[in-house]
This record gives structure tokens, sequence and C-alpha cells, in this order.
């Protein structure tokens, strides 16, 4: 039973950081349908720019929580600043061109980026300091759930109340939702789609960043290809959970989390990708849009 949860556990700390990279691409699906597979290199980035900020904040002497909170203000920021830059480079140009055309260039843009930080920073792997504190009143669960872990699931399900807030509640959001379910009408109704396209590529790179550095501060090393694989899953949480649903996304995330973490402890790690494909190809089969995607309708 004490193996079971701390697995548990384990599996829910990796599903929260999935998921917030999940958020990302789920957000900028539901608003204008694309795929943005530069959006791992975007978590990737945040890790990069977590590890120069801290270290130069370290080298100058600032004191351990105000490193924490401008490494954090600096990674969020600056990996938005990336994503603003993405959506006016590679996708704007693209959005009434052919479906593939801008699948091509986000692909394209994962590359480029992949190539500017090895080529900017370097292949090996770099030591990242522990920038999550050490919680004293969590010695009692350090059996199941250590202090980095809980800081992962808290700040998720902090970031994930806010995002339903603003998206179910604010202007913002019900812009956002608007230019989803018809982005022509919305403009007609006087919204600035351009600018919502733009805060929703923003928000999902912010959210990407932070789980850069949640993450790269959990296990305490990064390198430039990183991005890649946390991408990947974390678009197979988006589907998984259905692509364009917020809930969905943090349910898949979960969900992935989870079936790895016991793959992991009760099989082998060699197969934990596989069980975490295998549950997305069997969801797709009985449930194609998803866990919580809605489906379809296809108009004549």
């Amino acid at each position: 039973m004490h193996y079971f949860i701390e697995l548990f556990f384990s599996g829910l700390t990796r599903g929260a950081i999935y998921a917030l990279i999940a958020l990302g691409y789920t957000m900028v699906y539901g608003i204008i349908g694309l795929i943005n597979f530069s959006h791992g290199e975007i978590y990737m980035i945040g890790a990069f720019t977590s590890f120069i900020a801290a270290s130069v904040l370290s080298f100058y002497g600032f004191p351990f929580f105000a490193i924490v909170i401008i490494t954090g203000a600096a990674a969020v920021i600056w990996s938005g600043a990336y994503g603003y830059t993405i959506e006016k480079l590679a996708y704007k140009p693209l959005r009434h061109a052919p479906r593939l055309s801008p699948l091509i260039s986000a692909i394209g843009m994962s590359i480029l980026l992949q190539n500017y930080v090895f080529l900017a920073q370097t292949s090996d792997f770099i030591a990242f300091p522990k920038l999550i504190p050490e919680l004293s009143f969590m010695d009692r669960y350090a059996d199941y759930l250590g202090s980095s872990d809980a800081v992962i699931l808290v700040t998720t399900a902090i970031v994930m109340i806010i995002l339903t807030v603003i998206i179910k509640y604010t202007l913002i959001g019900k812009a956002m939702r608007a230019t989803a379910q018809d982005s022509t009408m919305a403009k007609l109704v006087g919204i600035n789609t351009d600018r919502i396209i733009s805060i929703t590529f923003v928000i999902g790179s912010a959210l990407a960043a932070l789980g850069g550095l949640l993450i790269a501060s959990d296990i305490g090393q990064i390198n430039y290809y990183i991005g890649f694989l946390a991408g990947i899953k974390a678009f197979t949480a988006a589907v998984l959970g259905g692509i364009g649903s917020i809930p969905g996304a943090v349910l898949g995330g979960l969900v992935l989390g989870l079936t790895e973490s016991f793959a992991t402890g009760y099989v082998s790690s060699d197969y934990e990708d596989v069980f975490a494909f295998s549950l997305l190809v069997l969801i797709l089969i009985f449930r194609p849009s998803g866990l919580l995607g809605e489906k379809e309708t296809q108009k004549v």
C-alpha cells in the first residue's frame, strides 16, 4: 500500500506538469484550430531562462526568496514574449493558408528553437539549482510526497483555478470563447481577434515556462532537447483529454502521468511510453473526441 501511494503521488506530480504544458496546446487549438508543435520548445526556453536568471541573481547575492520570485517572473515574461513573436512571425501570415502550411511552419519553428538553444548554450546537461524550498511541515509526508511534489501540485491547481476564472468571467475570456466559436462573427461585434489570438499564445507560453521552471528545479538538470519529449507527452495529454477542452487538458495530463507512474513502478521503466501511448490509442478508438472533448458535427 505504501508503494502504491508513493506511485500515485509521483504520477499526480508528473501529470500536473503535463497538464500545464497541455493547456497551451489546447488553448491555441481551441482558438484557431492549430497544433503549435513549437510549444515544447517554449517549455525548454522557460527552463533555460530560469537557469540564467537564477545563476545571475545568485552571483550577485540576492536572497533565496527574491531569486525564486524574480526567476519565475523572468521565465514567464520572456517565454510569453517568445510565444507572441512566434505567433506573429510563423503563424499569423499563414492563418488563411491551407492547413498543412501552418503545421509545417510549427514543426520548422520547433527545430529552429532547438538548434538556437543548442548553439547558444550547450548540448550537455546543465545542473539546475533547486528553487523549490523544503517545507518543514511536509516532513511527516516525506515517504509519500516531497516538498517539490507538493509545490508543483498546489501551483498547478492554483493556475487551473485562475485560468478557469479568466476564461469564464472576464471580458478577455469571453472574447476568447467568442473567437473560438466563430471568429468572423467575433470580428463583426467588435472583438480584435488578432489581439485575442496573441494573448492566447502568450498565456499558453507562460504556463509552459512555469512548467519548465518547476520540473527543472525538481529534476535538477536541463538540456536543449528536454522540450521535445515533454511537448509530445503534453500533446498526448491534450488529445487524451479532448483537444480544445481546458478541463480535458488537466484530466488528460493527470491520467497520462498516473499511467506512466504505475507502469514504471509495477512493470518496467522501459515500457513507460508504451503504456502511455497504448492508453491514448484505446481512448481514441472508443472515444475519438477524447475524455472530455465534444463531438464535432460536420456541416454540409
